[in-house]
């Protein structure tokens, strides 16, 4: 296993040229129950809707949430939409925009329209312009990034066929790449593998890798026979397939093909997922590491993105976790907020046969009673999770004044106690919602509980698991020692 440390923190000191098609990614979410009276078309309660930055634009965004520096240059219209994406970007401290507006055309924007209960896209609406850009509108896109290559350790081309990577934009980018020594990776559109001539990497999926070279892609053997015509054609050193759940392939114009599997993972959105493969082999390799090393990250990666709703960017921490043992797992990213990637986590502890437990509470100010019921529900399983309730749960449930450290603080004990797997943080007065995600095989409380009072017990014993009550110790409770340290009675 490769130092993640140690390759994180060179990520952290590379910059990434990327070029290539900006979009406004919105989402909006809700729940369908009925059918349009006027006609024979579902109906959708809108809920709430998100708006990203999508396209290349996600690239640049992914790339910066590595740690990496990111020069990112792309083409808006003169509308809201491209005054949108203007001040997100500017809004990313490891982002430098360089936009060029061209007031013919709209700024590409995406609305996608999301059943919450099923996961699924209903519809997606487009508003676009997909034709490349004018000659004073192209000039000026050459003129915009030839300047930043110097400045940048790798090139990243991030193509979406909406019009900013003609074929001289490309030919300028990759010709002043070369002459400088820099790699170029590029995701390609075109089924024309000829226009990216003398990039370093191509990264297709495998529809447009099979439509670029007329084959079928359907094993490891006939990628590799028809990705060395392809590279021949293309003279470049390699192209990447990725292919879904079944992985990714390299092949290597001079060397073995490398095959890497797919992280097992609930697939949520794939949305944005081929953006952040490529961002991450781009940072990857700009911080010198090898082909093998750089599709691991990438596959990791991508794993992470598709467990996330909407178009996601991947940070240090989620790689390290996906990437690294359990035991390795630092206390700060045992926490999960509400939005956390509970299920990534559930799923490859099943993978691996591991029995998990489950117990919750405000944990407000820890105490051995807490420690006795936390140890043995860790020793009645493999893996813990700890449902700890919000400041706004806890606030309810125990009035004004409370909690007296605030949930963040209240993770960070529990998460760097060795008995604690997970902490995950809820909203609600109850962890139900929880213990129905988590399915533990073991759910455990405090012996002043009785089996029948404990939140959740019917799903777990129906499911085959078993409550565990633990003696608690006489004389603690974080009730007593708050009035206790604020003066009024035990």
């Amino acid at each position: 296993m490769f130092d993640f440390d140690s390759l994180s923190d060179a990520m952290a000191n590379r910059t990434v040229l990327c070029v290539g098609d900006l979009m406004l990614d919105e989402f909006v979410y809700g729940e369908v129950s009925r059918i349009s009276p006027e006609a024979p078309a579902p109906v959708i309660a809108v809920q709430r809707s998100e708006t990203n930055v999508g396209g290349a634009g996600n690239v640049a965004r992914n790339i910066a949430s590595l740690g990496a520096r990111c020069i990112f240059v792309g083409l808006i219209g003169a509308d809201d939409a491209g005054a949108r994406l203007k001040a997100e970007l500017a809004g990313e401290s490891r982002i430098e925009s360089v936009l060029v507006c061209d007031p013919s055309r709209p700024t590409t924007r995406k609305v996608r329209f999301v059943s919450e209960h099923f996961s699924t896209h209903m519809l997606r609406a487009d508003w676009e312009k997909a034709a490349p850009a004018r000659d004073r509108v192209e000039q000026e896109l050459i003129d915009a990034i030839l300047p930043q290559v110097a400045r940048a350790d790798i090139v990243l081309l991030s193509d979406y066929a909406k019009g900013v990577l003609t074929a001289r934009v490309i030919r300028n980018v990759i010709d002043a790449a070369r002459k400088l020594g820099k790699r170029v990776i590029v995701d390609p559109k075109s089924a024309n593998f000829a226009i990216y001539r003398g990039a370093t990497l191509l990264t297709p999926n495998r529809k447009e890798f099979s439509e670029a070279t007329r084959s079928r892609a359907d094993s490891d053997e006939s990628i590799a026979e028809a990705a060395q015509d392809a590279m021949q054609l293309a003279d470049c050193e390699a192209i990447l397939v990725t292919l879904s759940e079944r992985g990714m392939t390299l092949v290597q114009r001079n060397g073995e093909p490398i095959h890497v599997p797919a992280h097992p993972v609930k697939v949520r959105d794939v949305s944005g997922a081929g953006d952040t493969v490529a961002a991450v082999l781009a940072t990857v390799l700009a911080a010198g590491a090898d082909w093998e090393t750089s599709l691991l990250m990438a596959s990791a990666a991508a794993a992470v993105s598709v467990s996330k709703k909407g178009t996601a960017s991947v940070t240090v921490t989620e790689l390290r976790r996906k990437i690294l043992p359990h035991a390795f797992l630092a206390a700060e990213e045992k926490i999960l907020g509400p939005d956390g990637d509970l299920d990534a986590h559930l799923a490859d502890w099943r993978k691996q046969g591991l029995r998990i437990g489950f117990t919750n509470g405000c944990f407000d100010i820890l105490h051995p009673g807490h420690v006795k019921v936390l140890t043995a529900a860790r020793a009645g399983c493999d893996r813990l999770v700890v449902g700890l309730n919000s400041d706004a749960s806890v606030k309810r449930l125990k009035g004004e004044g409370r909690p007296v450290q605030d949930e963040r603080a209240r993770a960070e004990v529990l998460a760097a106690l060795e008995a604690v797997d997970l902490v995950a943080i809820f909203e609600e007065d109850t962890p139900i919602r929880l213990i129905t995600q988590v399915r533990p095989i073991v759910l455990v409380k405090g012996g002043d509980y009785t089996r029948d009072k404990v939140v959740g017990h019917d799903i777990v014993e129906a499911q085959g698991g078993a409550v565990m009550l633990v003696d608690v110790l006489p004389g603690f409770s974080t009730t007593s020692l708050v009035n206790r340290a604020r003066g009024g009675k035990a």
